[in-house]
């Protein structure tokens, strides 16, 4: 049995429990070099509170975060330049999608300095100056803002939770567990973003119901391989499963198939048909092992795809499933025939 001491408004609550779930998220990532105050320089919590729509806004990192907020002040009217330490944006996904996503950008309006590091910020009476240079070493240049986004990533939100107290096995901020999401400590499980694996919503989802009904029948699972992530762009980007960058560093022998949305005819009918579809197959099996989208409404077309890697299909599964016309779910389809055949309206 733990005790828990909870401090709420009036006081001080003591419960007693048999198990306890940590599920206490994460909090933005920040640079030493970069003092944030939420009001010039802020975080993705101080983008959300802006009073006025800053003319010039400058993104620290190419990220999911970065590159979506930065996408909502493009779209209000800032002129955006992202700043990134890596030489591509959206590290993580599909090289040939990331590629294409920075090319889409750049044609809306965006200024991207790769390979940068952010050296200095200093908030003035009139906005922040930054001093950057190239992160392989150069000369520094100056960038002035109205408003800082710096979005570095989210760390793990673990400390001050007393679990050194109980002896909580951590992995620096992260707290470890086993494949059943329980710690060290019996009765003591952790989801979400304070452990491993994508800062995902709908993962934590999985794992706090994977962990509850452990608790109650002693069998509880989540197919990691079977999560999709979402960014919520225009146009979005949707991937779930491996992608070809992965199966070039596994070895894996894989097939690709590929179709563009100014293909498809409802793309084209609503004059929105940047990106397109691709999917991932075993070259020997034809098993899907991921499927990566860059297009309009990618985040609900990636469900057929995920359904797809959880139940282990094949692309010819998918390809020869009725898709309706017209309807942006038949670049999927016409993707999934490119992996074992060919495209039919290409």
């Amino acid at each position: 049995m733990y005790v828990l001491y909870i401090i709420c408004i009036g006081g001080e609550q003591v419960l007693n429990t048999k198990n306890i779930l940590i599920a206490t998220g994460s909090e933005p990532s920040t640079l030493p070099t970069v003092p944030v105050d939420e009001q010039t320089i802020v975080t993705s919590t101080g983008a959300l509170s802006l009073t006025e729509i800053p003319k010039k806004l400058v993104v620290i990192g190419a990220g999911v975060i970065g590159l979506e907020l930065g996408s909502v002040y493009q779209r209000l009217g800032s002129e955006v330049t992202v700043v990134e330490f890596l030489d591509r944006v959206t590290p993580g996904i599909d090289s040939e999608v990331s590629k294409e996503f920075q090319k889409v950008l750049t044609k809306q309006g965006f200024k991207f300095k790769l390979s940068t590091k952010v050296d200095a910020a200093v908030p003035g009476p009139d906005g922040v100056a930054l001093t950057v240079s190239p992160a392989a070493g150069g000369d520094a240049e100056q960038l002035e803002a109205d408003v800082v986004l710096v979005a570095t990533g989210r760390r793990p939100f673990t400390q001050g939770l007393g679990l050194e107290d109980i002896g909580v096995e951590m992995d620096g901020l992260m707290v470890k567990t086993d494949k059943h999401l329980s710690t060290n400590i019996p009765g003591v499980y952790a989801i979400g973003d304070v452990i491993a694996g994508p800062m995902l919503a709908h993962k934590a989802e999985e794992e706090g119901i994977a962990v509850v009904e452990y608790l109650k029948t002693g069998v509880g699972h989540v197919n990691y391989d079977a999560i999709p992530g979402v960014v919520y762009t225009h146009p979005e980007i949707a991937t779930v499963g491996k992608n070809e960058d992965d199966c070039k560093a596994e070895g894996i022998k894989y097939k690709i198939g590929k179709f563009p949305f100014m293909a498809n005819s409802r793309a084209r009918t609503n004059d929105d048909a940047d990106g397109f579809v691709k999917v991932v197959t075993d070259a020997e099996t034809d098993r899907m092992l991921g499927m990566h989208i860059i297009g309009p409404n990618a985040g609900e077309l990636i469900g057929e795809a995920v359904l797809g890697v959880e139940y282990g299909a094949s692309s010819e599964d998918i390809a020869r499933t009725c898709h309706a016309h017209p309807t942006l779910s038949e670049a999927v389809k016409e993707a999934c025939l490119g992996a074992f055949s060919k495209p039919i309206h290409f």
